[in-house]
């Protein structure tokens, strides 16, 4: 069951904004090697949203799209350049995964899990219980 209540976001400028029903409660720290560059840190976190559960309220013509060579897409602000939504290959478009660093209101929940840590920063260790996935949450445990 998701964690229902009604959460905002918006991009570092503030140019685009969302907002968000109902979040999905499995949310993970990924630690890939793209998702390190794409935000600049140690990992992302992401959570997943039902995309009738997720509306842009203003910019969405500001949202540019990279897609990388695996074929994920990101989605970024064109004026200051944050990381809004993720898309996976396998995306049949019914879910859209948030950064939410770019949450403006409270989220309940925590994440989850550890995923891709076998591409993790040398320089980071994590310091909590969290299950460690090397690849996605099906992988193996380095935990």
């Amino acid at each position: 069951m998701g964690v229902n209540k009604s959460y905002r976001g918006q991009c570092l400028c503030g140019s685009i904004s969302y907002e968000v029903d109902q979040f999905d409660p499995k949310m993970a720290h990924c630690h890939c090697s793209m998702c390190r560059k794409f935000h600049g840190a140690a990992f992302a976190t992401f959570g997943a949203a039902k995309k009738a559960d997720f509306r842009w309220l203003s910019g969405e013509s500001l949202l540019k799209t990279y897609q990388a060579k695996n074929g994920t897409n990101r989605q970024f602000c064109n004026e200051c350049g944050s990381s809004l939504t993720f898309s996976g290959v396998e995306d049949d478009g019914s879910i859209v995964e948030i950064a939410l660093g770019t949450l403006d209101t409270e989220l309940p929940i925590q994440p989850d899990a550890h995923i891709y840590t076998k591409y993790g920063a040398d320089w980071y260790q994590s310091g909590d219980d969290l299950p460690k996935f090397e690849e996605g949450r099906v992988s193996k445990s380095d935990s």
